[in-house]
């Protein structure tokens, strides 16, 4: 069947253009992603192009690859066609990550393939993560409620409510030594989710 005259949606094209910002962000090759999913290199390719439309089942398989749930992908389905990609609605953004873990985040930007993405970080009370390796992003945040401490290399920083933060390519932990919930908005560059 000859495909050059479909036209797909935005959000499908989208759907494809976030696959690709998750395969760059984490270094993987094209071929690498469709050998571990058992597809060819040109059907992955058409779908990061947005010229083809994955299954569930392919989706559902792309997210256990990336381990993230497959609601990320439906993230901005229900926006108004004139919102996709654009806005993203408080009710329609998918939790990442989980409470009894200590770290839930919600992807804020309506795409993966712009140079940034803007995550909201909900930080459990006494909760605490490990070392993050220093990987090749720019990262800046605000702390709007609560209070953190976070660790750039082997400097150990008090974020309080209202103070914000800005570091690139440096290994980090955060730690919430509070009995309340902390939250942050993230802006990291490139995107790595």
């Amino acid at each position: 069947m000859d495909n050059s005259n479909t036209t797909f949606s935005e959000s499908e094209a989208s759907v494809g253009a976030d696959i690709r910002a998750l395969r760059k962000s984490r270094d993987i090759r094209l071929i690498e992603l469709a050998t571990s999913l058992k597809r060819s290199t040109g059907w992955l390719s058409q779908i990061e192009r947005g010229q083809t439309e994955p299954s569930i089942s392919d989706l559902r398989n792309i997210a256990l690859f990336f381990e993230i749930p497959i609601s990320f992908f439906f993230r901005n389905e229900q926006a108004p066609e004139g919102e996709q990609g654009l806005i993203v609605r408080k009710s329609t953004r998918a939790e990442l990550g989980s409470r009894h873990a200590g770290l839930v985040e919600e992807l804020l930007s309506p795409h993966l393939s712009g140079d940034f993405e803007m995550i909201r970080s909900e930080f459990a009370p006494n909760s605490k993560s490990e070392w993050v390796d220093a990987r090749p992003t720019e990262e800046g945040g605000y702390l709007i409620s609560g209070q953190m401490n976070l660790w750039l290399d082997d400097r150990k920083f008090e974020i309080n409510a209202g103070d914000s933060f800005q570091f690139q390519n440096e290994r980090y932990r955060w730690e919430n030594p509070t009995d309340e919930i902390a939250e942050a908005i993230w802006v990291i560059s490139p995107p790595v989710y």
